[in-house]
């Protein structure tokens, strides 16, 4: 007998904002695998088992799922946000890859989440409107060199980037580093947006440009999003801009 594997994105915070697919996939789990803090997101059902681990250790929870999946479980992998953006929906398969011939055989589904981006997106405006790209600046999993080289074929290309895991106790000096490799590439007058806890009920913005932001203010719960050229802010009286990115090509920043 086999089961079945979920992968679920329960979103950024707000229950409003995990969608009814994935609460019917989580219900109907008989066992709940994830990173602690988003099991703690989820209400159990009576005869629902929940196996919570550290953050760091996605491989090791892909194929504790699958084994539990093989073994005839209804298993439910929860991630926040979307599980296949920098979440564990890549780790399944990895794990799948790399793993016993029989996990290929199993019933896998990925449900789609709102992710950290679209929320913070969502919390300032439009300023995901035109061509934007995102980036991982956590390099527990690829190098620094790489990172850089992604950011400046971004600025390059003149994107708007999305950067997810700005810093941390571990390394906090990353995102001051990006964003001055960007003032290199960037005007200083570019927009950038930073949302805390982007669809929580306790999230915070700071909106400011390239020249005046301070990596300070950031922790591993910011999203940032560095505009493009086409990024432009409307004033409102006494209440913050909207940030927006203009759809059609513009030239010499008009």
């Amino acid at each position: 007998m086999t089961g079945t594997l979920t992968i679920v994105g329960v979103g950024p915070g707000r229950s409003e904002l995990m969608t009814p697919s994935a609460s019917a996939a989580i219900a109907a789990a008989t066992d709940l695998i994830g990173y602690g803090p988003y099991l703690d997101r989820v209400t159990l059902h009576p005869g629902q088992i929940r196996h919570a681990s550290d953050n760091r250790v996605e491989l090791e929870r892909a194929r504790h799922a699958l084994t539990l999946a093989s073994e005839g479980r209804n298993v439910a992998v929860v991630s926040g946000g979307d599980p296949g953006v920098f979440a564990m929906a890549a780790a399944v398969f990895e794990a799948i890859e790399t793993g016993r011939p029989e996990w290929r055989d199993l019933d896998i589904q990925v449900e789609p989440g709102v992710t950290a981006m679209l929320a913070a997106a969502a919390d300032v405006g439009a300023p995901l409107g035109g061509d934007f790209c995102a980036i991982s600046l956590s390099d527990n999993l690829k190098s620094w060199a790489t990172i850089r080289r992604r950011l400046e074929a971004a600025a390059g290309a003149d994107f708007v980037i999305a950067l997810y895991n700005p810093l941390s106790k571990a390394r906090p000096h990353q995102l001051g580093e990006a964003f001055t490799l960007l003032r290199q590439l960037k005007p200083a007058s570019t927009v950038v947006v930073m949302v805390r806890a982007a669809g929580s009920g306790d999230v915070s913005r700071i909106i400011t440009t390239l020249g005046e932001v301070d990596p300070a203010k950031a922790d591993m719960r910011t999203l940032v999003l560095i505009g493009s050229t086409a990024t432009r802010l409307i004033a409102r009286d006494g209440k913050p801009p909207f940030v927006y990115t203009l759809r059609r090509e513009v030239e010499d920043g008009r």
